[in-house]
C-alpha cells in the first residue's frame, strides 16, 4: 500500500510538473515568432496613428517589424521599405533624440 502511494504521488509530480513546462514553453514559443504575417504600404495619415512600436529583428523574427495602433484601437503592421513609413519612423526617433537630449 505504501509503495502506491510513492507512485501516485511520483505520478502527479511528474504530471504537473510537465504540463507547468508545457505552458513555459507554448509561451516562449509564442513569443519567439514574427507578429507580423503581411505588411501595410498604402499611405496611412498620421492623425489616424495613436501609437508606433519598432521592433528590431533578432531571434525572435528576421524582419524589422513596424507596427501602428490606430485610434480607433486597430493595429497595423507597416511596410518597413515605403517612404512614408521611414519618413514617420526619422520623425519619431529624431524626437526621441531631442527629448534625451533635453534632459541632460
Amino acid at each position: 500500500m505504501n509503495s502506491k502511494v510513492v507512485v501516485a504521488v511520483l505520478a502527479l509530480f511528474v504530471l504537473s510538473s510537465s504540463l507547468t513546462e508545457g505552458v513555459s514553453l507554448a509561451r516562449i514559443g509564442s513569443e519567439l515568432r514574427c507578429q507580423c504575417i503581411s505588411t501595410h504600404s498604402t499611405f496611412i495619415p498620421t492623425r489616424h496613428i495613436q501609437d508606433v512600436k519598432l521592433t528590431q529583428s533578432g531571434p525572435h523574427c528576421k524582419n524589422v517589424e513596424i507596427i501602428a495602433t490606430l485610434k480607433d484601437g486597430k493595429e497595423v503592421c507597416l511596410e518597413p521599405t515605403a517612404r512614408w513609413v521611414k519618413v514617420i519612423i526619422k520623425a519619431i526617433l529624431d524626437k526621441a533624440q531631442a527629448n534625451a537630449e533635453s534632459q541632460l
